[in-house]
């Protein structure tokens, strides 16, 4: 409840200062930015995971290359929310 009630007394303070009302905008929509780019990497590292333990559970005896390319599938993948992270930063700072 407090969060809310700090919510509103930044709203009214944003009214009466155009500035601070553009900046809260655009930390808003950089947050909202952020949370979209998040949701594709950690959709596409789930997928990757599973598909990875299926296939060790399939054929054990080449568990260590599913492995491998597990792990090289989930740095690309990350990588896009890194990507996505960077973005954040710039639209929050610029």
């Amino acid at each position: 409840m407090e969060a809310l009630a700090k919510i509103v007394v930044k709203a009214a303070e944003a009214a009466a200062d155009p500035a601070a009302a553009k900046n809260e905008a655009a930390a808003a929509s950089a947050g909202f930015a952020y949370g979209l780019a998040a949701i594709g990497p950690g959709i596409g590292i789930g997928y990757i995971v599973g598909k990875a333990v299926e296939a060790m559970a399939r054929q054990p005896e080449a568990a260590g290359m599913v492995r491998t390319t597990m792990f090289l599938g989930i740095a690309f993948t990350e990588a896009l929310a890194l990507i996505g992270f960077v973005v954040f930063i710039l639209l929050k700072f610029a």
